[in-house]
C-alpha cells in the first residue's frame, strides 16, 4: 500500500469511528450547549487527535530514521544502513539512499586511494631530493668547514667549529625528515624494525616513555597494509607529542583471528571524540585503503587509544 493510501486510510479510521459514535451513542446537542455535552465534544476531539497523531507517526516513522540517517551518515564509517520497512515509496526510498551509500562509499575510497597513493609518490621524490640534493651539499659544507677550521687559529677556529656542530644537527634533521617522509626501513627490514625505529626516535626527540608490544609470530603482510599501519602509528604519536600532554605510551601490534591489530594508547588528557581533526580523517581514510576498522576512545584512565583492526587475506593467513 502507498504512503498517500495508507495515509488516506488511517484517517478514514478516525473519522469513521468518531461519525459512529455520533450516530449511535446516546448523546444530543442542545440549543444553547450544555457544559456536560461540551466537555464530550471536547474529550472526543482530544481522542480523535492524539489517536490521529499517533497513527501518522507510526507510519512516517521510517522516514524519520532515513532523515536522522542522513545528517548523521559519514563516509569514513562505512556500512551505516537502513533497514528496509514501511510501505511502497518509504521502502524504495530507503533502498535507494542505502544504493546511493554503497555507491559513495565505494568512490570515496577508490579516490582516497588514488590520492594517498599520489602523496606517498609525492614523499619519496621530496624524500629523494632532499637525500641526494641538500644532504650531500651539507655533506660537502662540512667537509670545507673542517678544512678551514685545521687551518684557522684561535677566535676563527672556534666559530668554524660553531659552524660546523649548527651544520651537522641541520643535516640531521634534514635525515630525520627524510626517513619520517620514506621509511627506508619499512621496505628494507620490515614493519617491526620500521615501528621500532619510529618509537626509538620518537622517544629520543620528546623525552617521552614508550612501551613496545610487538608479536613475534607475525603474518607476512603485503606493503600496503604494512605502510597504513606505519602511518597509523606515525600520526598517532604525533598526536599524542602535540596534544595528549602524556608520559607514557605504549605501543601493540598483534595478530590473531585472522586480524592484525596495532593499538597506540597514552596516558595524556584524552580527547573529545566531535573534535577529530585532518589527521584523524586522515588516518580514517588511510584505514578503508585496507579495510581496516579505527577507532579512537578515551581510556577509563584518561587517556587515549588509537585501535587499527585490519583482516588478513587468504594469502596472508
Amino acid at each position: 500500500m502507498s504512503l498517500f493510501w495508507r495515509i488516506f486510510g488511517l484517517n478514514t479510521v478516525v473519522l469513521g469511528l468518531a461519525t459512529a459514535l455520533l450516530l449511535w451513542a446516546p448523546v444530543t446537542v442542545s440549543v444553547p450547549i450544555l457544559l456536560t455535552e461540551a466537555v464530550v465534544l471536547v474529550v472526543g476531539m482530544g481522542v480523535m487527535l492524539v489517536t490521529n497523531g499517533a497513527l501518522l507517526r507510526w507510519g512516517m516513522a521510517p522516514l524519520a530514521r532515513l532523515t536522522t540517517l542522513m545528517t548523521t551518515v559519514d563516509l569514513l564509517r562505512p556500512g551505516q544502513r537502513l533497514p528496509v520497512s514501511g510501505g511502497v515509496e518509504v521502502s524504495e526510498l530507503i533502498r535507494a539512499f542505502n544504493a546511493m551509500l554503497d555507491r559513495l562509499e565505494h568512490e570515496r575510497a577508490t579516490s582516497s586511494a588514488r590520492a594517498l597513493l599520489a602523496q606517498e609518490a609525492e614523499r619519496r621524490r621530496i624524500a629523494q631530493e632532499l637525500h641526494d640534493e641538500v644532504g650531500q651539499s651539507m655533506t660537502a659544507v662540512l667537509l670545507v668547514l673542517g678544512r678551514a677550521a685545521g687551518d684557522a687559529d684561535g677566535v676563527l677556529r672556534e666559530e668554524l667549529h660553531q659552524a660546523q656542530e649548527i651544520t651537522r644537527g641541520s643535516l640531521d634533521e634534514v635525515r630525520r625528515l627524510v626517513r619520517r617522509l620514506r621509511p627506508g626501513v619499512l621496505d628494507d627490514l620490515g614493519l617491526v624494525s620500521a615501528l621500532s625505529s619510529l618509537t626509538n626516535d620518537f622517544a629520543t626527540h620528546t623525552g617521552l616513555r614508550v612501551v613496545r608490544r610487538f608479536d613475534a609470530g607475525l603474518p607476512a603482510l603485503d606493503r600496503e597494509m604494512e605502510l597504513v599501519l606505519y602511518r597509523v602509528a606515525q600520526e598517532s604519536l604525533t598526536n599524542a607529542a602535540r596534544h595528549a600532554d602524556a608520559e607514557r605510551l605504549e605501543v601493540a601490534l598483534e595478530g590473531a583471528g585472522g586480524v592484525v591489530t596495532l593499538s597506540i594508547t597514552d596516558d595524556g588528557r584524552g580527547i573529545d571524540a566531535v573534535c577529530e581533526g585532518a589527521g584523524m580523517r586522515g588516518m580514517r581514510e588511510r584505514a578503508l585503503l585496507i579495510g581496516a576498522a579505527l577507532d579512537i576512545t578515551s581510556t577509563s584512565g584518561g587517556g587515549t587509544r588509537v585501535r587499527l583492526t585490519a583482516p588478513l587475506s587468504r594469502k596472508q593467513l
